[in-house]
């Protein structure tokens, strides 16, 4: 491909275009790779955001995917702080906010995801908060760190894994913390109440107030700066700052315009194969923003996934790369993430929202938030949580990818190997 595909162009400037760039010289392309990012950082990782780099744990630095020197190294060009703005398909050329109009002999978009908004009255006061930038958790940082308005909680909107790894931080640095969550716990729409639960406790422990079954009706301001929310139950919630926690939408306004497949179901997304190409076969796109096409995928999971997590940005820009350059990809890897709060540690695979599985089944000790959780549909297992727990998610991937019955009561018993576990009947 490198004697006819002279010029590759990634459009996002996250992780899932950063690491596409970096497999593209791995992988002896030679040609010219130019990277668009609407951000003037270079590329970092979204994780530490809402851990270690919001709890001052890790310096500003350390979220860099590569020094910035790399680039210039690598011979990758960048346009940073500058949205691309259109795609010329005919053309074959993305046209950037500045007027620049660059060419492409094959497209990535990694345009990622956008936090969603509280469309409720006092959105526009100083100290309404989202977090998906590195701004924004500096600009969150430094409201955590200020003592000037003690016995004022922040107020989280969404009980989601941004919102519940935002209140661990914040209270490990002094700061009060109260969560307004519609459902009745935590991560109800991800992992269910019976996990969620665990959740509940863990940060109540921590001295996290939350208020479920309700949600924020108004944001209420003083001088132009928040000073309380009010909840649909009539509650008065004082407040140093609210935090919108409810999600994300995946960035496909330019793939729309351009008249790319786009995925219509709740989750949207970038229509792509399991070669994550588009419907352009000259146009890929990876990451949040990429809706992946399952073929063969097991009864009760979907036949299209979009994925918002570290580890989708990760392996999928890689994937994409090669993709270009024409080798034989076919992306169907397990989903996973995992979550630091306090001293609990968890990693998770697969997809099991309420409504997907009939059973949950633990083995270890959930009181004492040791164990490993499984979500069975028909005695096969959808998905698996290791809290507290290491070196299990292989074998959980590994039962998930297999679609095998299992044993519920080999699979709760901590001595069974998890390899074992699948039934003989």
């Amino acid at each position: 491909m490198n004697g006819t595909y002279r010029t590759f162009v990634i459009v996002g400037g996250g992780l899932a275009g950063a690491k596409a760039a970096e497999t593209l010289r791995e992988e002896g392309f030679t040609g010219r790779v130019i990277l668009v990012g609407d951000e003037h950082e270079h590329p970092y990782e979204r994780p530490p955001l809402s851990k270690d780099y919001l709890a001052g744990r890790a310096e500003r630095d350390s979220v860099y995917v590569h020094e910035p020197a790399w680039y210039a190294s690598q011979r990758i060009e960048l346009h940073l702080g500058q949205p691309a703005v259109a795609i010329d398909r005919d053309r074959r050329e993305v046209r950037l906010g500045d007027g620049t109009r660059v060419q492409y002999d094959a497209l990535l978009l990694a345009t990622g995801a956008e936090p969603r908004r509280l469309g409720v009255p006092g959105t526009q006061l100083a100290g309404v908060h989202h977090l998906r930038r590195l701004a924004h958790a500096d600009h969150l940082r430094g409201v955590l760190t200020d003592r000037g308005r003690p016995g004022e909680p922040l107020v989280i909107a969404g009980a989601g894994w941004i919102g519940l790894e935002v209140a661990a931080a914040a209270r490990t640095l002094g700061s009060e913390v109260v969560i307004v969550e519609p459902q009745p716990t935590p991560l109800h729409a991800v992992i269910g109440p019976e996990i969620g639960a665990v959740f509940t406790e863990l940060h109540r422990e921590h001295g996290v107030t939350f208020r479920f079954g309700t949600r924020i009706r108004e944001i209420a301001g003083r001088d132009g700066v928040v000073a309380a929310v009010h909840t649909e139950d009539g509650e008065e919630i004082p407040a140093r700052a609210v935090l919108a926690a409810i999600g994300a939408s995946p960035r496909t306004a330019l793939a729309k315009a351009a008249g790319l497949d786009l995925i219509d179901d709740g989750a949207g997304g970038i229509a792509v194969d399991a070669s994550l190409r588009t419907s352009d076969e000259r146009i890929f796109a990876a990451g949040d923003a990429a809706a992946v096409a399952r073929p063969g995928a097991a009864p009760g999971t979907p036949g299209r996934l979009r994925v918002e997590h570290w580890a989708n940005a990760l392996n999928s820009g890689p994937a994409a790369a090669r993709a270009m350059i024409g080798r034989d990809v076919t992306y169907d890897r397990v989903p996973y993430f995992f979550s630091d709060q306090y001293d609990m540690g968890l990693e998770y695979s697969g997809w099991a929202p309420p409504g997907a599985y009939d059973r949950v089944v633990c083995r270890g000790d959930v009181a004492k938030r040791a164990f490993v959780a499984f979500w069975l549909r028909e005695g096969r297992v959808l998905a698996g949580m290791n809290m507290n727990v290491w070196d299990v998610t292989g074998p959980v991937q590994e039962l998930i990818r297999s679609g095998a019955p299992v044993d519920p009561d080999a699979l709760s018993d901590p001595a069974a190997p998890l390899a074992a576990t699948q039934s003989r009947d």
